[in-house]
């Protein structure tokens, strides 16, 4: 056998871990074990994206939670291996992940992590399990966590771009990156205080899972901010460097059998798949009436709320530079309507992931949700952000169960415009203005005097009130002086501060409530529906005739997302397709997207 190398202690005859009570303990032949295997590429996704009908489904966030909850239970599997392939896991993802870890483990079952790179979040992952395994000849990397902002005042003005953007909160901070050079005094301080907050919650989260004490964590840090398999074993990172065609016998060796049974994805339900060698195939399914999403079993709903919020319908994609998902509130409020029809949904979990967006669109989903709880018990899970307008909708719920390191707040308002006037003049283009009535040049080229700025201060003013009050009426406990002015906490932060109840993912909420309604936990149903084929089809083929979409940006875009990389591109394209609702409302409820974290 040639295991290269293999932490001492690490290989058992027996799994010993204590099994909870009524759980079916794996059955174990003297020769072989069946090891389940969950593969985890780039970042998993908050719900399906409706392309079932390809042939390939969406891996979501919650479906490898159910899966490995499921495995838990599952006598033919004695453990589970989690292959990480160029994983992209967000650190509130881990935390999910990590309780249903807990889950497998805590019922006799072995996880191991494998991957041919580990980063932070992946150690995190791993400090969870039973052991991180590492592809022989690859690398691991804790170097803490860094934080970048990017400040354009300097760009904009050279390019002839004013930014006059106005905010309510001194510590919102939505509009510095746009106004400012460097940070403000309170905005420093308010990122600096979620920054500390969440290294504290990944040095615990480690510490824990790896049995550390603090001055051997920090020996980690040391040594292994970019380190080799060897280090990472010495550290007690990894448990076991090993080349893939042995990582079967590894594992016989570390569940003490002759051998092991490797499956792939055993929950997967195969889809039928397009047959395009068929010409009338296309046409069929095109044709073919959407099926209606009903619940056939008292159920639990989970309501998803991704992305920057705007009026109208929600989009997977698009706006400035062709990235970033919206929700819309016509699209929340028509699932709201579906919802209290169907008398099988029982109860509702809404899924929150957020940084916020227009402000009259969080009112009419805020609307909306009161709405729903005359019907049915509305309770609230938050993915990595619930902020600003997120944070709006989220005072709607009855109880708000949050991840430790999601970020939650930024009760505030953020508003204004571009004046491009010197921008027209460094491109030679000559404009000639027109207007009747006595606003009509709100939103012109030009900049504003000091009575429109005042206007528009005014009403961020009432809309930062109604904020407020929204907030006062869901969260009576919590105090606003403490909590408001566009302050930004961590969830574990939050719990103390009132702002949320419970911390646990969404597999928690749903079970609560499912346990709580007497209703069995995996009856759910997810809202909106995917987009039918119809309306993928309209999506790409009507988005090329009104709009230029991401693939027709692709020459220009892509050395940029190349250059800048895929996490700092992302950010700061979700951050700019927030501020262009600016081009259709002064007034946002908009939390600062573009902060690379890692």
């Amino acid at each position: 056998m040639t295991h290269l190398r293999t932490l001492a202690g690490t290989i058992a005859s027996a799994v010993t871990l204590p099994a909870i009570a009524g759980a079916s303990l794996p059955v174990l032949q003297a020769d072989t074990a069946s090891v389940a295997v969950f593969e985890i590429e780039g970042s998993p996704a908050e719900m399906s994206a409706g392309t079932d009908w390809f042939g390939s489904s969406t891996q979501t966030l919650f479906s490898l939670v159910e899966n490995l909850n499921t495995v838990a239970y599952d006598s033919e599997f004695a453990g589970v291996v989690i292959r990480l392939r160029d994983a992209a896991l967000t650190t509130t993802q881990v935390e999910e992940l990590t309780a249903a870890i807990a889950n497998v483990r805590s019922n006799g079952k072995k996880v191991h992590v494998f991957s041919d790179v580990y980063g932070a979040s992946d150690l995190q992952l791993a400090a969870a399990s039973d052991g991180a395994v590492l592809q022989a000849g690859g690398m691991i990397s804790l170097p803490g966590l860094y934080m970048e902002e990017m400040y354009l005042a300097d760009a904009l003005e050279w390019a002839g771009v004013n930014a006059q953007l106005i905010q309510v909160g001194d510590y919102k901070g939505a509009n510095e990156q746009m106004t400012r050079s460097a940070p403000s005094p309170q905005w420093d301080e308010n990122i600096s205080g979620l920054l500390d907050s969440m290294y504290e919650n990944q040095r615990s989260a480690l510490a824990s899972g790896y049995g550390f004490n603090q001055s051997r964590l920090d020996e980690a840090y040391e040594r292994a901010w970019w380190a080799n398999g060897e280090t990472g074993i010495e550290t007690g990172l990894i448990a076991a460097e090993v080349d893939v065609p042995e990582i079967k016998p590894w594992l016989a060796e570390t569940y003490g059998v002759d051998s092991v049974e490797w499956v792939s994805d055993p929950y997967t339900v195969s889809q039928q798949s397009l047959n395009t060698a068929n010409p009338l195939a296309l046409f069929t399914q095109l044709m073919s009436p959407p099926t209606a999403q009903r619940a056939t079993e008292p159920t639990v709903a989970v309501l998803h709320i991704n992305g920057t919020i705007v009026d109208g319908d929600s989009s997977p994609g698009g706006g400035l530079l062709g990235g970033g998902q919206t929700t819309g509130s016509r699209t929340i409020r028509n699932a709201i309507e579906q919802i209290i029809k169907d008398d099988y949904i029982e109860g509702v979990v809404v899924r929150i992931d957020s940084p916020g967006g227009s402000a009259m669109a969080s009112e009419v989903m805020w609307q909306g949700l009161q709405r729903l709880k005359e019907h049915k018990p509305v309770w609230v899970s938050v993915g990595s952000m619930a902020a600003s307008g997120g944070y709006y909708t989220l005072v709607a719920g009855d109880k708000v169960y949050v991840n430790p390191s999601s970020i939650v707040g930024s009760i505030g308002v953020v508003g204004g415009k571009y004046s491009t006037d010197a921008l027209y003049d460094k491109l030679k283009i000559n404009t000639v203005s027109r207007s009747r009535g006595p606003r009509a040049d709100l939103m012109a080229s030009s900049p504003w005097d000091e009575s429109q700025q005042s206007l528009i201060r005014q009403k961020m003013s009432e809309t930062y009130d109604l904020f407020a009050s929204r907030v006062a009426q869901g969260r009576p406990e919590a105090d606003l002086d403490a909590i408001a002015e566009g302050r930004l906490f961590t969830g574990s932060d939050a719990i103390g501060l009132n702002m949320a109840d419970e911390l646990g993912g969404l597999e928690v909420a749903i079970t609560d409530m499912a346990a709580g309604l007497g209703i069995a936990p995996d009856a759910v149903i997810h809202y909106p529906a995917p987009p039918s084929f119809e309306e993928m089809l309209q999506s790409m083929f009507g988005g090329m005739v009104k709009a230029p979409n991401a693939g027709s940006a692709t020459p220009i875009i892509a050395p940029v997302r190349e250059i800048m990389g895929p996490e700092r591109f992302d950010a700061i394209v979700d951050q700019l397709n927030a501020l262009t609702l600016l081009r259709d409302e002064p007034v946002l409820l908009v939390s600062p997207r573009a902060i690379h974290i890692r």
